[in-house]
């Protein structure tokens, strides 16, 4: 079979140029691992091309507003954004928006969760998708998740699919159903190489539709017609002219395609939640493996773990969890931040427990954080090497974040001046992403010490006389409950409104 370059071919549909393509350089990061679903283990992580590195994360299907187990898998995306380019690396991160074709079974069955919504809601698909985008947006801002290089929906580029069907369809990996285009995944030899599943098991227990024209359980829709309506209402509201009739893209050729317009055929770290590895992801490598000949198509796999409710039930939406950061945080006036700190406390490949008990305790923790950082001032030293390099380390080590933490909570235990500290914490932050710059930059504001606390300070200090340390603790505590932080100085106490 003659060379065929995808890319181009598309890119050419769409008279776009194609940018030059760099010769591939393998570089070795010395002691930078990450935990490679495809190979099941730690490897030391080796880029394409040195000093770059190109990363797609799966984003939301915009039907409804995420709920903190979808943003957890943000925030995971984050740290690793974050630790590669603490390390130096130049990140070009594509996130997509799924805004058209996820429907309601993963394995091509039900509604499409978009036109669902817009009925539930009685408002035009479009809206629900911009809605909820929208929403997404503005949680990713608020748990101070840097944005995507580029941020891309699915409905903008069905061109880049149209045109990666139909390559898939000149090398003879679909076929045509009542309903659709389908992929055959009965070519793929090593289709279970990411999941590691039993494959004839998966065959027996796989569900089917009514009357299904498929080859294989397994295959999926790369293209689905859209219905014959017999009224208005039943109508689909997005769907697009293509070479096989009217209808819409499958959901797994839309990560392809817009993946590989913008990072090439072949890039360095595909990123999402564990729930995608057996059909979506497993789907994506079938697919882009098939159009192009290239092996591997990304060769780190990286997922993040459940969030789970306090009855070990994965959170989700399909189960009724309403557990939104607005709903969770914003309305009871909680930082969004403090879910992001405790997003630290666990291993992202482990998941991770919540509840109300565990906001709490977050809060708490959160907020203890801060003000030991406030209790720096703002005077700004130099960064502490050793201390650097335990922390380096640590992320290094497949984000090991709760050590990272913990090794930035030593920064305060410290011997080292407080300026240094300050420049230290805040070198780390740019990883751990809690805003403490902005803590340093605010101004210290006047208050005048209301006259309850004056009384517990004036106890404090009579307690301090008589060496009363367990009281003059017990004192420090009741004023931190009212928002007052006290320190002993050589000059007295000095009390600050935090």
């Amino acid at each position: 079979m003659p060379k065929f370059d995808f890319i181009s071919k598309f890119f050419s549909k769409l008279q776009t140029k194609i940018p030059d393509i760099e010769i591939p350089t393998l570089t070795k990061n010395e002691g930078l691992k990450f935990y490679n679903t495809l190979s099941g283990k730690k490897e030391n992580f080796v880029p394409i091309r040195a000093g770059k590195v190109g990363m797609y994360t799966c984003g939301p299907t915009v039907y409804s507003t995420p709920h903190l187990g979808n943003l957890r898998t943000m925030i995971f995306a984050d740290f690793l954004k974050r630790t590669l380019q603490y390390n130096g690396f130049k990140v070009k991160h594509v996130m997509n928006i799924t805004d058209v074709g996820h429907l309601t079974g993963d394995r091509d069955m039900g509604e499409d969760k978009m036109e669902m919504e817009a009925k539930k809601e009685h408002k035009t698909a479009w809206e629900i998708a911009e809605h909820y985008t929208n929403i997404f947006k503005k949680n990713l801002e608020d748990l101070n998740i840097l944005p995507a290089s580029i941020l891309c929906k699915a409905t903008e580029h069905i061109a880049e699919q149209i045109a990666m069907i139909e390559e898939l369809e000149r090398r003879d990996y679909t076929y045509r159903t009542n309903d659709g285009i389908y992929f055959d995944t009965s070519k793929i030899s090593d289709y279970t190489k990411l999941s590691h599943q039993n494959l004839e098991a998966l065959k027996e227990g796989a569900r089917v539709e009514k009357n299904d024209e498929k080859k294989n359980p397994t295959d999926f829709a790369l293209w689905k017609f859209s219905p014959h309506a017999t009224s208005k209402e039943e109508k689909r509201q997005m769907e697009w002219q293509s070479p096989w009739g009217i209808g819409f893209p499958g959901w797994h050729i839309e990560c392809s395609a817009m993946s590989m317009r913008y990072l090439g055929e072949q890039f360095d770290i595909h990123s999402g939640a564990t729930d995608l590895i057996n059909i979506h992801h497993t789907n994506e490598i079938a697919q882009s493996e098939a159009a192009t000949s290239k092996k591997p198509w990304v060769k780190y796999w990286m997922h993040g773990a459940f969030l789970n409710m306090s009855e070990g039930k994965k959170m989700s939406k399909s189960a009724g969890h309403d557990v939104s950061l607005d709903n969770t945080f914003t309305k009871k006036k909680i930082s969004p931040l403090v879910f992001r700190f405790a997003a630290l406390n666990t291993h992202y490949r482990k998941p991770m427990e919540w509840n109300d008990d565990i906001v709490e305790t977050a809060k708490n923790g959160f907020d203890n954080f801060i003000r030991r950082v406030r209790a720096l001032g703002n005077k700004i030293g130099d960064v502490d090497k050793n201390l650097k390099q335990q922390f380096t380390q640590s992320i290094n080590d497949d984000l090991n974040m709760s050590q990272a933490l913990a090794i930035t909570n030593e920064v305060f235990k410290s011997e080292i001046d407080d300026e240094d500290k300050l420049a230290t914490v805040l070198d780390f932050d740019k990883v751990l992403g809690l805003e403490l710059d902005k803590i340093v930059s605010e101004k210290p504001a006047v208050n005048k010490i209301p006259e309850n606390i004056n009384k517990l300070l004036s106890n404090r200090q009579s307690a301090r006389k008589t060496k009363n340390w367990v009281e003059a603790d017990n004192i420090r505590d009741e004023l931190l409950k009212h928002g007052w932080e006290v320190k002993d100085t050589a000059d007295g106490q000095k009390v600050t409104k935090m």
